[in-house]
């Protein structure tokens, strides 16, 4: 079957059309298509049928429209009933999003080759496919989500095949085309770039300026800004003559400045252990996208507690696919050594100045920080590069550091789940098992150290409850001891009360990495932070930490939902009355138990 989404939804078989009816069934069947294999959510479901305001009967009628596909789709798809949502199965058939995206795609790497026939040829191709304004026939609600960044994908390869136009001197041909583009996207920098390369070229200089000009004039009204780099570098081209009425290259964005391939990721691990799988699904996926146009992830997040290793995952998966990114790796250590995130102007400063960005000042406002994104986005444009933005804190930091190009891979680290990455493939880490931590604690404190006495390696892993933190310290510290038995450590470490005091070397602390989480809890959650104390790491119930802490059992389920968001707590199961069922890592619970001082709680009615 052929689907297509590139203007009205439609389903087709062999050349005749499958009559669907009524723009919530074309609006489920194109969030389907969109999900590309993944479950479309009940409530993704409701509010691009209905918005923010669902009949009560949304449930029902998602499941009647589900039931029409199925009728009128017959056995060459399957839509299945996958809580909390439908997964739709095309089983070998074709969407025109696909073949746009492995055309354009291509047509872009021909483009940044010199193959400029080529490149020009394959974006005729992916751009015929449009067959007016996409998802033209689904609800408004959908509209506002969804077709502005199919609508940008369509203008960012309409841009590359008008510069392999220009390349290929065909300037008289297009300058009609750009000139109604121009008129129609008034602010787009780069057509307006092409525009007065065009009409350059064709010897009408004056024209080239007054079209400048009328840009500036449009983003200042409309967008509150100058020319950014691509214009700019173009007009002075113009007022110079660099431009050249003969010459086959069009200015874009970057020609005047250096190309810097940065190269800024972290030592790898030597002795990384204990994530074969999660290192081998994360290189995989990052690889390159198949030839046959199969959708791959370019966001990946990796999540999980203080000190469970999520940043050496990140840095070992981004080592070995660094040669993927010919263009470079770009790193950020979101946080500050105390915990506290890291302001998104400065990181921007530092990315770009890595990226070779000149004329740089300490941004100071909002203006900066919009500033900063555009030229980030612009030194990013059509580079394949590899970002690792680690030990992220919220969405409101992450959102100006990720590229505006999707095709460039982004690694980001966090202790829970972040909006900004939604349809992110997401890699949750727990403790190591037992095998991996004996491995681990062996390579960082000599295996000769851990062989020699077993029983108090095994005593020394159950300590550390398989955090790698708590395992590289304690293997750290063996290891410039040698003349200590490993009994002794594990003596030391055997006192719950003083096991977080030991659990530190150097400048590495457990208790140390945990702080910064607690110190972003809010009150309520802080109380219950310090009520897991009563109830030690076995798994409980919120009922449980309600008789604790004295209080209704939804306030206290309010508490420990914070401590879940903040991976200071997990939900293990549900109980028999189906009420959630939480467990805290051992090490949490101590610091729980021990460090009471570090908690700023609330008073218990604050819950």
């Amino acid at each position: 079957m052929d689907f297509r989404i590139l203007g009205p939804v439609e389903a087709r078989r062999g050349n005749t059309r499958i009559a669907l009816s009524g723009s919530k069934v074309h609006t489920v069947l194109a969030a389907l298509l969109l999900a590309r294999g993944r479950v479309v959510s009940d409530a993704r479901l409701s509010t691009l049928l209905w918005g923010w305001d669902p009949p009560a009967t949304a449930g029902a009628q998602i499941y009647t429209y589900m039931s029409r596909l199925r009728k009128h789709l017959g056995e060459d798809v399957e839509i299945i009933r996958q809580p909390p949502g439908y997964l739709f199965a095309a089983h070998g058939s074709r969407i025109d999003l696909d073949r746009f995206e492995r055309l354009e795609r291509e047509g872009r790497s021909c483009l940044e080759r010199g193959e400029y026939e080529k490149a020009g040829e394959l974006l005729c191709r992916a751009l015929e496919l449009w067959r007016g304004p996409a998802l033209a026939n689904v609800t408004e609600y959908m509209l506002e989500v969804e077709r502005e960044p199919l609508e940008e994908a369509r203008n960012r390869a309409l841009e590359c095949r008008i510069e392999a136009d220009l390349a290929l001197g065909r300037h008289e041909r297009i300058t009609g085309e750009l000139t109604g583009l121009v008129a129609r996207f008034p602010t787009r920098e780069r057509l307006r770039a092409q525009l007065m390369t065009a009409l350059y070229r064709c010897g009408r200089q004056a024209d080239a300026l007054h079209a400048y000009h009328e840009g500036r004039k449009a983003l200042a009204e409309q967008l509150g800004v100058d020319p950014g780099t691509a214009l700019g570098d173009t007009y002075r081209a113009v007022l110079t003559g660099e431009l050249g009425l003969e010459s086959p290259a069009p200015i874009t964005a970057g020609a005047r400045r250096p190309v810097v391939t940065p190269a800024m990721l972290p030592p790898d691990t030597d002795d990384f252990t204990g994530r074969d799988a999660e290192l081998a699904t994360l290189t995989s996926m990052i690889g390159p996208v198949p030839e046959d146009g199969t959708w791959r992830p370019r966001r990946f997040l990796i999540t999980g507690m203080a000190g469970i290793g999520k940043t050496a995952l990140a840095v070992r998966a981004a080592h070995v696919s660094s040669a993927l990114f010919p263009d470079g790796q770009l790193y950020a250590d979101l946080c500050e050594p105390d915990g506290t995130p890291r302001d998104p102007c400065a990181v921007l400063v530092r990315l770009l100045r890595a990226l070779g960005e000149e004329d740089l000042d300490e941004p100071g406002d909002q203006d900066d920080l919009e500033e900063l994104v555009r030229r980030y986005r612009t030194r990013t444009a059509g580079r394949r590069l590899l970002i690792l933005l680690d030990n992220a804190v919220g969405d409101l930091q992450l959102g100006p550091l990720l590229p505006g190009n999707p095709d460039i891979t982004v690694l980001v680290t966090c202790r829970t789940q972040l909006a900004r990455v939604a349809g992110a493939y997401t890699v949750a880490l727990g403790p190591l098992d037992d095998d991996s931590a004996l491995e681990l604690l062996a390579s960082a404190a000599g295996r000769s150290r851990i062989t020699a006495d077993p029983d108090a390696s095994d005593d020394l892993v159950a300590y550390c409850a398989g955090l790698p933190l708590a395992l590289r310290i304690t293997g750290a510290r063996l290891a410039a001891r040698p003349q200590w038995p490993t009994a002794r450590l594990a003596r030391r470490l055997a006192d719950p009360e003083t096991r977080l005091a030991e659990l530190g070397y150097g400048d590495l602390r457990v208790r140390d990495a945990l702080l910064p989480s607690v110190r972003l809890l809010d009150p309520r959650a802080q109380t219950a932070l310090a009520g897991l104390a009563d109830l030690g790491p076995e798994p409980f119930s919120a009922q449980s930490m309600a008789g604790v802490l004295g209080v209704p059992e939804d306030l206290a389920e309010r508490g420990l939902e914070s401590l879940v968001d903040a991976a200071l707590l997990d939900i293990v199961g549900v109980d028999r009355e189906g009420r959630p069922q939480y467990r805290c890592h051992e090490l949490v619970w101590l610091f729980a138990a021990t460090e009471s001082g570090a908690l700023d709680t609330a008073p218990v009615h604050a819950l």
